[in-house]
């Protein structure tokens, strides 16, 4: 009777044992799971169903690789903004071009695929960073100090039809050429099926990677990103001249003193072709009245 009991304590000891055993083994392939980095650094919620939408402009800002997107034909009650940092892209179709088919994006959920035409244009926000103490907190901040805008056309003509031919069509992650001021951008500076692929063949070609990862990397390491001028962490508010049809335009954020508001309009007339003015309107200012107080007034 006793060897009976024993082996069954014997027996239960060793199910307890491989039980914590196999727990412990999953725990730490999750771990091992979550060290993989990807370019979806900002989890931004959109509140767009699944579905195609006509893009009538989109926005890259480099200084942490966010697109936004503003649709046409969104339901009542969502936002006509798509927002996103993991965005793959093609070129229409002749068929769909044809069939007088404008730039659209095919949302699925998180993901989504935009389809332009060869003269859409894309607003790039280009951004220059710098490393500084920051002297009240003594801790280190990634500064903007500069942004300037273009605009980049990934399919433009024959520089992409010659790259790559038909695998313009299908989905890919593209990589912005080399940003020149004042200069409108066409093609690209590397693609891949995937973005680290991208990435790689942005490198390879430069020998450097794009701005947008150097700009990732330093907000890595600082842990903030901070607009010099309005002291907004993250911002993306031009101050200064925005970027008109020319492909011209740029804001220095160095100064330290009162900085004047400009408005940002946009003209909504076109698809990716839209200009964008910044003017100034005067302050006119009007007599004041006084009154004599008998129930006459003077002009």
């Amino acid at each position: 009777m006793k060897i009976i009991m024993f082996k069954k304590l014997l027996a239960i000891c060793l199910v307890i044992t491989l039980g914590f055993t196999t727990v412990a083994c999953g725990s730490n392939n999750v771990r091992s799971n979550n060290t993989n980095f990807t370019n979806n650094t900002a989890q931004t919620i959109n509140n767009i169903p699944s579905g195609q939408y006509p893009v009538q402009q989109a926005t890259f800002n480099d200084v942490d690789g966010e697109y936004n997107l503003m649709l046409l034909n969104t339901p009542s009650g969502s936002r006509p903004n798509f927002m996103t940092t993991d965005l793959q892209m093609a070129r229409l179709t002749d068929e769909e071009i044809e069939a007088g088919k404008q730039t659209y994006v095919e949302i699925n959920g998180s993901n989504a695929v935009m389809h332009l035409t060869e003269d859409f244009r894309i607003e790039y926000i280009h951004n220059e960073t710098e490393t500084v103490t920051n002297p009240n907190t003594g801790r280190q901040e990634t500064v903007i100090v500069r942004q300037q805008s273009s605009f980049w056309s990934p399919f433009a003509g024959a520089i992409a039809g010659q790259a790559i031919g038909s695998m313009l069509f299908r989905p890919q992650y593209y990589v912005p050429p080399v940003f020149q001021p004042g200069v409108p951008l066409r093609g690209f500076g590397g693609y891949g099926s995937s973005y680290s692929q991208a990435v790689d063949s942005y490198r390879s070609n430069h020998n450097t990677v794009p701005p947008v990862e150097r700009n990732r990397q330093s907000v890595r390491t600082t842990g903030t990103i901070r607009n010099s001028q309005t002291g907004a962490v993250r911002g993306r508010t031009l101050s200064g001249t925005r970027a008109t049809g020319s492909g011209v335009g740029s804001s220095n954020l160095r100064n330290s003193g009162t900085s004047n508001s400009t408005t940002r309009q946009r003209n909504n007339s076109s698809f990716g072709t839209n200009r964008t003015n910044t003017r100034r309107t005067p302050v006119r200012r009007t007599p004041t009245r006084r009154s004599s107080g008998f129930g006459r007034r003077r002009r």
